[in-house]
Parts: C-alpha cells; structure tokens; sequence
C-alpha cells in the first residue's frame, strides 16, 4: 500500500468542495479527490439558479422566511440564518473572481421559483448556473499551486482510529492507498442514483453518505428525498431536468388530456412547494394510468423562451422536442439530499477531524423540504465555513505524524458477479417503494429485499461499479429505516398511512452504525 501525506484532503469537487479549497489554499497542501473528473459533479448540472438576498426589493429576512416555510417546520434556524446572511457575501466574491450572472441592463437580473416571495434567483447563460460556477471555482482553485487534483481514485472509507479520522483508503488503477491528512473534507454530493429516474448525473451514489457511515457517523434527516416535479420523460432521452425556472416564466402543467390541474392541488399552483407538485403530478398520472404529464411554454413569446432556457431548448431539440411549440412530456426524479452527514454549523461531523458540506452534509438548513435553488449557495457558505474549520483544527493538531498510525485494509478481492443486475433492481424497488408516496406495507417490503444483499456490505472490492453498489445499498436502507420510522408526513416526507404530522414530527430522526447495524432514534 503506497501513502500519501497532506495537510488538507477534500472528497470531491463539486461547489462546496471547491469553495473548501480555495478557502485553505494559502495555509497548506490541499489534495481533492474525485472519482471522476474534477467537473462532473451535480454543480455542474444546476441549471435554475442561485438564491440571494441582493435584490431592492429583497431583504434578508424574507430569504430566512421563506426557507423556513419550505422546510415545514424542521430548518435549524441557527443554520439558515447563517446561510441567508453569508450568501451575499459569498457572491460578491464569485463575482469578483470572474463570475458572469445574466443582467438586465446594468443590473443583475433576478428571477422568481417556487415558494419564494421575492425574485431572488441569479442565473447565467440563462440556465447554466452551475456550469458558470463551477468554472469560476475551478479556476480559482487552479490558480493556486497547493491544491493538487487526484481524478478517477475513488474513495474507498475513511481512515479512523480512536474516534478521529485521519484520511482515506482510496482506489486508483486498481490498487488501494492511504491519504493521510490532518483534517478530511466530506464533499461528494447526493446519492439521486439510488432511484429510478433521477436528475442526478452517473457519480451521484452516495458514497460520501455510506462512508461516513461506515466510519461510525452519524446521519440525519435520511427520509427527506426532494424530487423534482419536472423531468424529460422519454425512452429514448436521459432524465434531463427540466427547470423550475421554466414554471416561474410562466409554463404550465397540463395532465394527459392537456387539461391544467395545478389549481386543483395547491393555492400557488405551478409555484407550489416541490413536493406538492410532484404528488400532484404523481396523482394526475395514476388517474389517467399514464407514465407523464406535459409542461407548457407554447403561450410564452418563442424569442424569450429561446433565450432565457438555451441549454433545455438545444437539448430538447436533440429529441425533437421545440420547447417554444411542443407540449413537453415531463415526470418527477429524484433529485435533492435534504438529510446527509451531521454537522453543526462550521460542517464539523461526529468524528473529530471530519468535516462535510455541500449536499452530503446535514447541517438543517433544508429541514423536510429544501427551497429551490439554496443548494448552491450552501455549498458557497458551508464549503467556506467547513474550510476554515478544518484550518483551525489542523493548527491545533500540529503534532500529527502519520507514522505513528497503523494502517489496515483488506487484501482479499471479493466480486458481485450480477451486481449490474442487483443495481437495477435496487433502483426500481427504491422509486416504486421508497419513492414520493410511502407506506409501511412499501417500506416493509423493501426492508425484506435488503436482507438478501447483506453479503455484500461486509466485503471489499476492487472496482468502482462493484463499491459503487455497495454504497447505494447502504444509503437505501438508512433512508428506509428512517422512513419507517418517521410515522407522519412531512415536507417531502409523504405516507399514506401516516397522513398528518402527529406527535414528534418536528424532531429529527439519527441514524448510526452500531454492531453492524442500522441504529435510529429521534432527537
């Protein structure tokens, strides 16, 4: 097994991990680590925007408010009022390091999404806002000479003894080596892959979720999956997100007969809270057997449309679909983590030495449902905060010599011969029984289908296909254990068996390893 020693190790490279970097690239050696490369993560496909409170007629407070009121009762304010006061900031700063948000005239322009009360989303190059951040902060990142990139090393566990973490196993051609660093970062996204349909790009399978499991972590708010009403729906087409953006211009959702039926759901109809539209979507679709619904943007004027969502019209047309003339066929995916790795409000986990932020991260800025496009400005303020943590628990472990810790790993080479198989299987039992609309019966029946793969959770690998679905299996049963045991509906939270809130809803469901076993309990 080759070392390798750094001050700082950062697991993956999406905004939150990114904006880690640059924080703590004058203070040491950062190494980040991708299991792709350095680009492909979900940043990259944030197209609606960025949520800020920099507008005339925005203040702070209403940011904070409005988030509140979208997590159903379950945000940690303490955490929320963190992200809608540094987020100003943290644009600024974009801003100032080359980033190109859309304007009207002089001034930025800033659009309108669902349960805001205010128009407060930034966007660039109409929809490809994560795109645009992600190249800013990449090449930040890239102007410094301390950060080092390690792509296609896929992170095998954390290195921990003693209740403190001091790197990771990592998997690079093949073969298993150790990171050693004085404080690990936690960026590696969301765990969409798990579901059937979902938005989330190919790495999103939740391996920064099951690793920091494994490591003895504790997890929070797992039940709390938000899916994105709005998906291309077609066989011969990827689930390409289709943003919420298109439905504050103005699109409208139709059902099958191409009646709208918004109204029929919610006050706020097409600017409804995401997990309203998406049951509303789900219950037009099971009236009329159906497999989708149309979004509609033929009212709007072509030259507009064209211009303000260029990424979805080019790729829509590459299906041909014109967005400006066609009823587009959409459906829900999975799409967002609300719950993740606990952290507290400078994304230190229960580990020492551990920190996380971004979408793996629980810091209870979400609560049971997140408002739409705060996810990018909490990998900016969080991915900061956890920087700066990490900087100052690295200067108080100044001792730290990795030769003083001994290193263990498995040699044994283990393979899932149908593991392609169990992978789709496992997708499609979590979107059919863990999906939008929950039950004890669908939940239940998940659980048993677990209990045939267990094989596979105590053994190593050498793939990244075969760690792959190890990880997914892993998130899978703690979302359902956590969804089980949450017996009420909550935010994006639905059971119908369980359709009001009931007693205990706004405490917060843990989740953690304890003698091979899934252990969760409210706090």
């Amino acid at each position: 097994m080759e070392i390798e020693t750094t001050d700082f190790l950062i697991i993956g490279s999406g905004v939150a991990g990114l904006r880690a970097a640059i924080e703590l690239a004058p203070h040491g050696n950062i190494l980040v680590v991708t299991k792709d490369m350095p680009k492909e993560s979900s940043t990259e496909y944030a197209q609606g925007g960025i949520a800020v409170a920099l507008s005339d007629e925005d203040e702070v407070g209403i940011h904070f408010e409005d988030t509140l009121k979208a997590g159903d009762g379950l945000c940690r304010e303490d955490a929320v009022k963190i992200l809608v006061e540094e987020g100003p900031q943290r644009i600024l700063e974009l801003i100032s390091w080359g980033a190109e948000f859309d304007k009207n005239g002089t001034k930025l322009d800033f659009t309108m999404e669902a349960a805001h009360s205010r128009k407060r989303i930034l966007h660039a190059h109409g929809d490809a806002t994560g795109k645009e951040l992600e190249r800013v902060l990449l090449n930040k990142a890239r102007s410094f000479p301390s950060v080092k990139k390690y792509p296609f090393a896929f992170t095998v566990d954390l290195i921990v003894k003693d209740g403190e973490c001091y790197g990771a196993y990592v998997l690079k051609d093949r073969q298993i080596n150790a990171i050693l660093a004085k404080a690990t970062i936690l960026c590696t996204g969301g765990a969409g892959q798990i579901f059937l349909r979902t938005t989330n790009p190919l790495v999103a399978t939740g391996d920064g979720l099951a690793i920091a499991f494994r490591a003895g972590a504790v997890l929070e708010d797992m039940e709390f999956v938000q899916f994105h009403p709005t998906s291309l729906y077609s066989p011969y087409a990827p689930h390409f997100l289709l943003s919420e953006a298109m439905r504050g211009e103005g699109a409208v959702l139709r059902n099958i007969v191409k009646e709208t039926f918004m109204k029929n759901y919610h006050q706020n109809a097409e600017l409804a809270p995401r997990d309203v539209v998406s049951r509303a979507i789900i219950s037009e679709m099971v009236r009329a057997d159906s497999n989708h619904v149309y979004l509609d943007m033929t009212h709007l004027e072509k030259d507009f449309v064209r211009k303000r969502f260029p990424r979805i019209h080019s790729t829509c047309l590459q299906y041909n679909l014109d967005i400006t003339k066609d009823l587009i066929p959409v459906s829900p995916a999975a799409h967002y983590m609300m719950g993740g790795v606990k952290t507290d409000i400078n994304g230190l986990t229960s580990i020492r030495g551990l920190y996380a932020a971004g979408e793996v991260a629980c810091t209870g800025v979400h609560g049971a449902n997140r408002l739409a496009s705060n996810s990018l400005l909490e990998g900016l303020v969080y991915g900061a905060r956890a920087g700066k943590a990490a900087l100052e628990f690295k200067t108080q472990n100044s001792k730290f010599k990795a030769s003083e810790y001994v290193l263990q790993y498995s040699s044994a080479y283990n393979t899932i011969p149908e593991h392609d198989e169990i992978r789709m299987t496992l997708r499609k039992l979590m979107w059919e029984r863990v999906g939008i609309i929950r039950c004890a019966e669908s939940l239940e029946a998940a659980k048993e289908k677990f209990s045939e793969w267990s094989f596979i959770l105590d053994k190593s690998f050498y793939t990244r296909r075969e760690l792959e679905l190890k990880n997914m299996i892993t998130v899978s049963m703690i979302i359902t254990e956590a969804a089980y045991m949450r017996k009420s509906s909550v935010g994006a939270h639905y059971r119908t068996d369980f359709r009001e809130k009931g007693e205990n809803w706004q405490r917060h469901i843990a989740c953690k390893r304890e003698d091979d076993t899934i252990r969760c309990g409210l706090r």
